[in-house]
């Protein structure tokens, strides 16, 4: 394995481009070699596995100026969720296969380790919202942080009174600029007063300044965050544990209720909504109009961008699309039967979104 993880990190150039080759002909080939829907998805999921792996030795490669966006020390959340991912539709099309509406029993197996995993990142990364459900890491938010308590370190240790009341403007604002101009003043002025020939000693304040020693990441911990934002910390923690045990819900009470039934459309949902509703409540501004309960980065900002986006797949999901989309699609095909062309492609565009929607995970939106 590490003779490999070897091979990946020194040809990274040329693996991106093959994995890109392999699962473009994952459309092609599985299609040509083998009639069997299960080989088909068995080599769409082996080559999505083996691109995730890819990534995931590339992303954790050891870098001597800085660490990467992943632990190697740490359980790979994003890893695992990323193979669950490209296995799931696999284990539904055997599962249908061989056990027909008892598929809904394998698929709520595989959701619910899913959660399992899910929660226990959402844990471990401190209670911050989970991007892409998990796949990627939320760690901006950390690396600002670090580098602000370095700054502001450094500058208290140089102590007097131009310590971090001293780096703010009248509006509260940092000055960062000029905190930057003066340090590097500061260091410049130190190396030409001495003018002496041995400057070990300010080389090594400088490194102090510029390359302080890394600090340990305290994460915050549930009763911590209850205790410091109240009401509006456990309704932005109720919203994140909604989101991820959502897909769960949905498929429970489809093998109870059945696919056709709107109970458990209507109820996923509502989840959805409320999930999103406290969210949006608890990072709206306080009631003075100067402060936010809780902040969210930019790539925070588009994960609930994207969270709303998946709303659209209650469109394609049943009941909803067999009542009101279906017979529509089928129509609109039908006009361009006539065409040259334009008719052919027409009956693989519906056959494609007909067979796409009857695969519940190709609409979970999980």
């Amino acid at each position: 394995m590490e003779a490999y993880k070897t091979w990946v990190r020194r040809n990274k150039d040329y693996v991106h481009p093959l994995d890109s080759l392999a699962n473009g002909l994952t459309w092609v080939l599985p299609e040509l070699l083998s009639d069997s829907e299960i080989g088909t998805e068995a080599v769409s999921s082996i080559v999505g596995i083996l691109t995730t792996i890819n990534e995931h030795i590339i992303d954790t490669a050891p870098d001597e100026r800085h660490t990467g966006s992943a632990d190697p020390s740490s359980f790979p959340y994003g890893l695992c969720l990323s193979m669950l991912s490209n296995l799931e539709t696999l284990v539904e099309v055997v599962a249908e296969q061989y056990y027909g509406d008892k598929k809904w029993n394998f698929i709520a197996v595989t959701e619910a380790i899913k959660v399992m995993v899910r929660l226990a990142l959402f844990r471990n990364c401190g209670y911050k919202m989970l991007l892409q459900g998990g796949e990627t890491p939320n760690v901006e938010k950390d690396s600002e942080d670090i580098s602000l308590q370095h700054t502001i370190g450094g500058f208290q240790k140089l102590g007097g009174r131009h310590g971090p009341g001293w780096l703010q403007d009248n509006h509260g604002q940092n000055r960062w600029n000029v905190e930057g101009r003066t340090l590097s003043a500061l260091i410049r002025f130190g190396e030409s007063a001495l003018m002496v020939s041995d400057l070990s000693w300010m080389q090594r304040i400088k490194h102090a300044i510029m390359d302080p020693p890394t600090s340990v990441i305290e994460r915050p911990t549930l009763s911590r965050i209850l205790s410091e934002k109240g009401v509006n910390g456990a309704l932005f923690v109720l919203g994140e544990v909604l989101f991820i045990t959502r897909p769960l819900i949905y498929v429970l009470f489809i093998r109870r209720y059945r696919i056709r039934s709107w109970i458990p459309w209507c109820l996923s949902l509502a989840v959805d909504f409320i999930g999103v509703g406290f969210l949006s409540h608890v990072t709206r501004s306080g009631k003075s109009g100067k402060e936010q309960w809780f902040h969210l980065s930019e790539s925070e900002h588009d994960e609930v961008k994207r969270r709303k986006l998946l709303w659209a797949l209650y469109l394609m999901r049943d009941p909803f699309f067999s009542k009101y989309i279906r017979q529509k699609i089928e129509s609109t095909g039908k006009l361009f039967e006539p065409v040259p062309l334009m008719g052919t492609l027409a009956e693989k565009i519906v056959e494609l979104i007909i067979g796409v929607q009857t695969r519940y995970t190709y609409m979970s939106g999980s």
